[in-house]
């Protein structure tokens, strides 16, 4: 399936207008990203896998989505732990943790600790509006999530690559590539250097927003809200799969 990309101003203008215009809130629209991230982690890792999944959350939006996932997957039976080492005083982020301390989900700072008890990862550390460079803890974070043979599923992008221009040239990041990657809404350009297994998520676009801004949505299955797709083909827009 060949899908057409869209880059890091084009993502956050899409984001902008489905708040400002559209009648979504911050809150809507970061319930159904970690919906979708949880449902991907859920094909990549059944329960008879293994129960624990460990998060790893940044301090901004696509930490929350993490935050959102972790208590879907609580519910769907998995054992989550929350790495998230920056916690925002703003109050959505609050409510966010608040939700986890309800249901017990541990939130902890010793990631290394952490990555040895675990049986699937998900990087929900950085998104499309990451522009570096990485202060700690995140560098020993993503240098360990490079190095680990546990398996890591990406929330839009894996953590300190560029969304236009993919992996960094040197630094923590350089050799980092997950098992698997989640595109959030639509694929962003960094899907060219990607070479693991490629999920979309966000089956709530308006046909008219969605050609407004390039994107094809798929054919969305049942009651699912990912659908995985290929790597390769040919596109038009701001990039190719």
């Amino acid at each position: 399936m060949a899908l057409r990309t869209i880059g890091a101003k084009s993502a956050a203008a899409l984001d902008q207008e489905l708040m400002s215009t559209g009648g979504f809130s911050i809150d809507q629209l970061m319930e159904l990203a970690g919906l979708s991230v949880s449902q991907a982690l859920f094909k990549l890792h059944p329960l008879n896998r293994g129960k624990r999944i460990l998060i790893a959350c940044g301090p901004g939006n696509n930490g929350g989505d993490g935050l959102v996932a972790a208590r879907h997957l609580f519910h769907y039976g998995y054992q989550p732990t929350v790495y998230y080492p920056k916690q925002p005083k703003n109050e959505l982020y609050q409510r966010l943790t608040t939700q986890l301390h309800t249901l017990s989900i541990p939130l902890t700072t010793d990631f290394a600790h952490a990555l040895t008890q675990t049986d699937h990862i998900i990087d929900a550390i950085f998104g499309f509006s990451f522009q570096g460079p990485l202060r700690d803890p995140f560098p020993s974070v993503i240098d360990a999530l490079s190095k680990t043979r546990i398996p890591v599923l990406a929330v839009d992008a894996p953590s300190s690559w560029d969304i236009d221009s993919g992996p960094p040239s040197e630094g923590p990041g350089k050799e980092y590539m997950p098992q698997a990657l989640i595109s959030l809404t639509a694929p962003k350009p960094l899907v060219r250097w990607f070479k693991g297994r490629h999920f979309v998520g966000g089956r709530f676009l308006a046909k008219s927003v969605a050609e407004k801004y390039g994107i094809d949505v798929p054919e969305y299955q049942g009651v699912e809200q990912i659908v995985e797709v290929g790597l390769d083909g040919e596109g038009e827009g701001e990039g190719k799969l």
